[in-house]
Formats: structure tokens, C-alpha cells, sequence
């Protein structure tokens, strides 16, 4: 007898990571908070770990799409987090330069822009979704080449 799949869809849940950690930052780039604890736990327990809880349900489910893109995004929370985080509590880490960011930035929105190509047989709202955050992430890329911080604000990264 075949197993009943009883899981949840934890899709809600890594949109949801993403999303709410996305527009916080976005509303600290324009100016409206600082960068403080409440940010930073959003990137670590929503933005990351809840979207690699959604990846690993994802696998449970045999998707693998969305193990990769919940996965992978939520590890790109925890690892901005630690980005910010590890110059100001490990000696000697020194913060990235606007160089090396742009190279980050630049790396996410080709794996974004790949994640895209894999979505061109699903539904349109996905399409659109993964084609405009590898816009978001080049526009970063631009604006930390160009030291543009205008583009950094629009973009909310």
C-alpha cells in the first residue's frame, strides 16, 4: 500500500522568510530603523532558518526545486547576517569591501537568474518572482561598483 503524503505545504512558510526579512531591511535602507538585534534575528530565525526548515519539508516531499531555492535563500540570510555580524565580534574579520559585496551580490543573481530558467515551465507568478530578485540582486551588484547607495535603498538589500 502506498504512503498517504500528509505534510503541510512549507512553501508558505519560505516566502513568508523571505518576504518579511526582505521588507525589514528594506525599510532600514531608507532609514526608517537601524540596523539592530530585531533585523538581524529576522535574518537568522525567519529569513534563515525557517526557510531551510521549509527546504528540508520540501525534501521531505521530493521537490527539489524547493529544497534548492528555500535552502539556498535561507542560508543567504544566515550568511548575510554573518556578514555584518562577524567583524564586530571575531578579532581581525574585517567587513567586506564594496568590491568583494559586488562580487556576492553579482554570484547570487546569476544563481537566481539560473533558479529562473528552471521556473520558465511553472506558473508566471514564480517566473516573475525569480526574474525580478536576480534583478534586485544585480541592481546591488551595480550599486556597490558604482557606490550608488540610492540604488541600495531602492532595492532593500
Amino acid at each position: 500500500m502506498a504512503e498517504k503524503n500528509v505534510l503541510a505545504n512549507p512553501a508558505p512558510l519560505g516566502l513568508m522568510g523571505f518576504g518579511m526579512t526582505t521588507v525589514l531591511l528594506n525599510i532600514h535602507n531608507a532609514g526608517f530603523l537601524v540596523l539592530g538585534s530585531m533585523i538581524l534575528a529576522m535574518g537568522i530565525f525567519y529569513g534563515g532558518m525557517a526557510q531551510v526548515i521549509a527546504g528540508v519539508l520540501e525534501y521531505r516531499k521530493g521537490n527539489t526545486f524547493g529544497v534548492t531555492a528555500f535552502s539556498s535563500y535561507g542560508l543567504f540570510w544566515l550568511n548575510l547576517v554573518g556578514l555584518i555580524v562577524m567583524p564586530h565580534v571575531i578579532p581581525g574579520v574585517s567587513p567586506p569591501d564594496s568590491n568583494a559585496m559586488a562580487a556576492y551580490f553579482f554570484m547570487w543573481g546569476l544563481f537566481t537568474f539560473m533558479m529562473f530558467i528552471s521556473t520558465l515551465k511553472k506558473n508566471k507568478a514564480l517566473q516573475f518572482v525569480f526574474i525580478s530578485l536576480a534583478v534586485l540582486f544585480w541592481l546591488l551588484t551595480l550599486s556597490d561598483l558604482t557606490g550608488n547607495t540610492t540604488i541600495t535603498i531602492i532595492c532593500g538589500i
